[in-house]
């Protein structure tokens, strides 16, 4: 660990498993007092307990703007700034066209577009003047996938953010980035192939051939790259979709 973050505060919304959770520990570990979300008590209750340092947990929804006042809120009352989001509360499910309904779509578009906006822009005024934003995009945002649209639009709107917010933050000097995993083993991703760990194993596999490396990724391995684009190393990077998928998208 190098201390990048000593003393700073660290916001990661859906932080209670896979990617989410793996970064706020990681900021954790290198000083930060970070603040995470999830929507469940005691998965959250869990998390803090595994990430361990100077670790805070509220409880919300990030669809929900009023739990995202909650956030800040809670925050105020620690600290006067914040140096880091990494706005990562995200799901999806699959639904090939003409089967979608309704709330599929709402769902999806209100926790990853609805709820990405809100928790930056809610944050401005305690976002210090020089602070990093990191949002959570996906390779699904630039490539076709069956059943998937829903969330490849949400994700493809999520990277846009990034290219229009720099402008709108450029007076600040705060930097916006997008980190784009590939197929990444965590419980979200497994969960797609149901309770059954075989099943879970078969697509975790058929994913792995998809990818030049030949393997699904880590969730460490995208919180090392999250990390980067929220540090002083990446100073000079401001607007990019940064792919952590083994290749996936680049072939």
């Amino acid at each position: 660990m190098t201390n990048r973050f000593q003393n700073k505060v660290v916001v990661v919304t859906g932080a209670t498993s896979g990617i989410g959770l793996a970064a706020a520990k990681a900021f954790s570990q290198e000083g930060a007092s970070v603040f995470i979300t999830g929507r469940r008590q005691e998965t959250l209750d869990a998390a803090v307990k595994e990430i361990g340092g100077r670790v805070t947990g509220v409880r919300g929804d990030m669809a929900k703007l009023a739990d995202i006042d909650r956030l800040y809120d809670a925050i105020q009352q620690q600290h006067d700034q914040i140096d880091v989001i990494y706005a990562n509360a995200g799901g999806g499910e699959f639904a090939p066209l003409g089967a979608i309904t309704e709330e599929q779509f709402d769902a999806t578009f209100d926790t990853n577009v609805k709820g990405t906006l809100f928790t930056v822009q809610k944050a401005l005024p305690l976002l210090k003047d020089g602070a990093s934003v990191v949002l959570t995009g996906s390779t699904a945002g630039s490539e076709g996938t069956p059943a998937f649209s829903v969330y490849s639009a949400s994700k493809a709107a999520v990277r846009n953010f990034a290219r229009n917010w720099i402008l709108d933050l450029k007076d600040r000097r705060i930097r916006v980035n997008v980190v784009s995993p590939g197929a990444t083993r965590t419980p979200g991703l497994v969960g797609l192939a149901g309770e059954d760990a075989g099943k879970q194993r078969e697509l975790l596999d058929f994913l792995g051939t998809r990818i030049p490396l030949g393997r699904v990724g880590e969730a460490q391995e995208i919180a090392n790259a999250v990390l980067f684009l929220a540090s002083d190393e990446a100073s000079f990077v401001n607007g990019v979709e940064f792919f952590v998928d083994g290749g996936q998208a680049q072939v």
